[in-house]
């Protein structure tokens, strides 16, 4: 039976299962409705493991095809989430998202194979082991599109890098590059783009070759501070999000960013 998904791809090697985030009409992997939904519907089937494919798997390696792992928003679907049922929707799906991501048992390790940006970054912020392409990026730019920085952002940046350095790079937009996050401890190792998947598989393999009872246990037990930290940030980041996607200053991010301008900001 297996997952089935237009934007995204499961197999199974082994105690290894690869997930391959690969929407057919963009290049860059960026999240639209449907990759949004295909994500939630993505999680929950790894968390219940209850398919043959993902069943007695012992690591998860989650990357994506060609040039990005997820460029983030479409700026095209934006315009449709001024909409409150749509919007709602959005903030329900995202929240499953996020919590069932940290509810899959099963390590996952990320191949970051390019640039992680938005929901993308926060998702993959949130795997057990990241290892990236040396041109690979970590990016939320929800501010920069007039967005408060839901997502789980708010809630996983300053966990990982402290407030401070958090809030420079919500508040501005700022990469993280993979130098710096091998600095900091955010990736496991760092790599040229053409070992990425040899490198996270390698990975996937020494973690998939521990006792898995222990393993899973303790990533399960590590996993009650990250969800301390959502508990304390992510319903009320994404509720001011979600109120954001109404106001002039949002709708004037997507404008500028169509016509390829700088955008001017009024705070309504």
């Amino acid at each position: 039976m297996g997952f089935e998904a237009d934007t995204i791809r499961v197999d199974r090697d082994g105690h290894v299962a690869t997930v391959t985030i690969d929407h057919p009409d963009s290049a860059m992997n960026a999240v639209d409705a449907r990759l949004h939904r295909d994500l939630a519907a993505l999680f929950r089937f790894l968390k219940h493991a209850s398919d043959e494919t993902i069943r007695d798997a012992r690591a998860i390696v989650l990357t994506g095809s060609g040039r990005a792992f997820s460029a983030g928003g479409d700026m095209a679907w934006f315009p449709e989430l001024r909409a409150p049922d749509r919007v709602s929707d959005l903030r329900r799906e995202g929240k499953a998202i996020i919590w069932d991501q940290l509810d899959v048992e099963v390590p996952i390790v990320c191949g970051l194979n390019g640039p992680a940006v938005g929901l993308g970054a926060s998702i993959a912020l949130m795997c057990d082991v990241i290892v990236m392409a040396d041109t690979a990026t970590i990016v939320d730019p929800h501010v920069q599109v007039g967005l408060v920085a839901g997502d789980g952002g708010a809630a996983i940046w300053p966990l990982l890098l402290g407030p401070l350095a958090a809030k420079r790079h919500l508040l501005l937009g700022l990469p993280l590059t993979a130098s710096e996050a091998m600095r900091l401890g955010v990736a496991a190792e760092v790599c040229a783009a053409d070992d990425l998947a040899t490198t996270t598989r390698q990975w996937a393999d020494r973690i998939a070759a521990q006792a898995p009872l222990a393993v899973q246990g303790t990533k399960v037990a590590v996993n009650q501070q990250l969800k301390q930290a959502l508990l304390t940030s992510f319903d009320l980041s994404t509720a001011m999000e979600t109120l954001c996607f109404s106001s002039d200053d949002h709708a004037e991010a997507v404008a500028a960013f169509v016509e390829k301008r700088a955008a001017t900001f009024t705070g309504t």
